[in-house]
């Protein structure tokens, strides 16, 4: 990673990742720096919605006018340097570790190889050519395993500019994403398991198991997400007036953009608008409106099957 200060070039490039809904880690690998000098940067100069390179260029060289005069200190003696990149067969050693359990809970093995990868990559990203060298397998496979993955929703495309290829990446939401999932599927197994005990009677055998299996994964979810606050609550209710408001199917991608939310925020929102009690449907209202589809008052057909996908990468 480049260090120093920086220049005027790069504050242009930061204000067109910004304009580009880049996340601090993207615009952090354009310039070749720390995700963390890319934070501090804009955090000084306005946040993320009022940075100008011009006016950061201004403020850093007031800054270094202005800066009080002090005593250089004594030149410490020098450190002796230490060799922080692990041994090549550490790294591979770990990397198939990692990999190994990820297959242990359910990902197919070159997905979980394709994971650990990336999570072990410097940047925390690769090419399809490089994955396929360092895992000695097809680019079939590699692809595969990348679709797999990006079902997921654990990893994301980025074009290189000027280069007909895409890196595969992994973000800083990453693990949000797939705890939030993982919240929705227990949250889908306590609804189901309810269907089912209302179906057979909680008086029979059926109807017993069906409503212990219930309360066990509504207490998981409980214990993953917590009671919804009126914040999420609100939130859920924006998206549902979005969804209302465009009359046609969103992608979690756009409706972020749409309302200049972080992806983690929409996802939360939408977590909240399928499961919470208050504003879930009844069956017999999932029933009525799953019929066959009414013109609209303007002539047109329905649009209100709602269509939640991966985020649209950066």
């Amino acid at each position: 990673m480049g260090g120093g200060r920086l220049s005027a070039e790069d504050r242009r490039a930061i204000e067109a990742g910004l304009a580009e809904e880049l996340s601090y880690a993207a615009i952090a690998r354009r310039l070749g720096r720390a995700t963390s000098s890319v934070s501090r940067e804009v955090a000084r100069n306005g946040g993320p919605d009022a940075y100008r390179a011009e006016h950061a260029d201004r403020a850093d060289a007031w800054r270094r006018r202005n800066r009080p005069p002090s005593r250089r200190p004594a030149a410490p003696e020098p450190e002796p340097e230490v060799d922080h990149d692990p041994h090549p067969a550490a790294v591979q050693a770990y990397v198939d570790k990692f990999a190994s359990l990820l297959i242990a809970v359910g990902l197919p093995r070159t997905a979980a190889r394709v994971l650990a990868c990336l999570v072990t990559a410097p940047t925390g990203a690769e090419t399809s050519a490089e994955l396929t060298r360092r895992l000695k397998v097809s680019p079939a496979s590699v692809s595969k395993a990348v679709g797999y993955l990006e079902g997921l929703d654990v990893l994301s495309r980025e074009h290189e500019p000027g280069r007909r290829r895409d890196r595969y990446v992994i973000d800083e939401e990453v693990w949000l994403r797939a705890w939030l999932t993982s919240a929705h599927k227990n949250a889908a197994c306590a609804a189901t398991a309810r269907e089912g005990a209302d179906l057979f009677g909680p008086d029979t055998p059926t109807g017993a198991r069906l409503n212990a299996m219930h309360a066990f994964f509504a207490g998981i979810h409980r214990s993953m997400t917590g009671p919804p606050t009126s914040a999420t609550v609100e939130d859920a209710l924006t998206v549902l007036a979005a969804l209302f408001h465009a009359a046609r199917p969103l992608t979690t991608g756009e409706l972020a953009a749409a309302l200049g939310w972080p992806t983690a925020r929409v996802i939360s929102a939408v977590q909240a608008a399928g499961h919470d009690p208050g504003l879930r449907l009844t069956p017999e209202q999932r029933a009525a409106l799953a019929g066959p589809a009414r013109p609209s008052a303007s002539g047109g057909e329905s649009v209100f099957r709602r269509r939640f996908s991966r985020p649209a990468s950066s």
